[in-house]
C-alpha cells in the first residue's frame, strides 16, 4: 500500500473511530441516570423512582419528574382524541445483604379498577447487587386533578432477619 493510501486508510478509520465515540458519548448524555436521595445512610434500604409520559409506542417520550430532583409531578391527561402513556420506572436499592422488597405500588394516576392500578412487588436484591428495578406503563386517566402513588412496601433483609417499611405518598397532577 502506497503512502498516500495509508494515510487516507488512517484518516478515514480515524473519522470512524471518533464518529463512534461522538455518538457513544452523546448516547451515554442522554441515557436515563438511576436517581439517589440525599440523606440515605449506608445499610438503610430504599426505592427510588422516575417517571415519564408519551404515547403509546413511546411512553419514555418525556421527563416527568424523579425522586432525587423533588420537583412537581406534573402528567398530561389523556383526551378522546390522544391516549398519554406513563411509565413508571421503580428501583430496589441493595444495601450489602441481600434484600428482600415486598408489597404494592398503587398508581392512582392510570386509567382503571384499583387492582389495575396496584403493582404487586416480591423483588430481592442480592448482596452483591446495587439495584434492582421493576417498572409498568399505564393509560393516564383524562380526570384531570390530583392523584397518588402510594407505596407500602417492606425491605427485609434474608440474613439478618431485620425488615424496615417503606412508605411513600407521592402526589400527581394530572393536567
Amino acid at each position: 500500500m502506497s503512502f498516500r493510501a495509508q494515510h487516507v486508510y488512517f484518516r478515514a478509520t480515524s473519522m470512524q473511530t471518533l464518529s463512534i465515540l461522538v455518538a457513544f458519548i452523546g448516547v451515554s448524555g442522554c441515557a436515563q441516570r438511576v436517581p439517589k436521595p440525599a440523606g440515605i445512610t449506608a445499610g438503610t434500604p430504599y426505592v427510588s423512582w422516575v417517571i415519564m409520559s408519551g404515547d403509546r409506542d413511546n411512553p419514555d417520550h418525556d421527563f416527568v419528574c424523579q425522586s432525587d430532583s423533588r420537583n412537581d409531578c406534573v402528567v398530561p391527561a389523556s383526551r378522546p382524541n390522544g391516549q398519554v402513556f406513563s411509565h413508571l420506572h421503580v428501583y430496589f436499592h441493595g444495601v450489602g445483604t441481600e434484600t428482600n422488597y415486598t408489597g404494592s405500588i398503587q398508581i392512582g394516576y392510570f386509567q382503571g379498577s384499583p387492582e389495575s392500578r396496584r403493582m404487586q412487588t416480591n423483588i430481592t436484591v442480592k448482596k452483591d447487587e446495587s439495584i434492582r428495578n421493576h417498572s409498568v406503563t399505564g393509560i393516564v386517566t383524562s380526570n384531570p386533578g390530583t392523584y397518588e402513588i402510594t407505596f407500602d412496601l417492606v425491605a427485609a433483609s434474608t440474613d439478618t432477619a431485620k425488615s424496615q417499611p417503606i412508605r411513600h405518598r407521592l402526589p400527581i397532577l394530572v393536567k
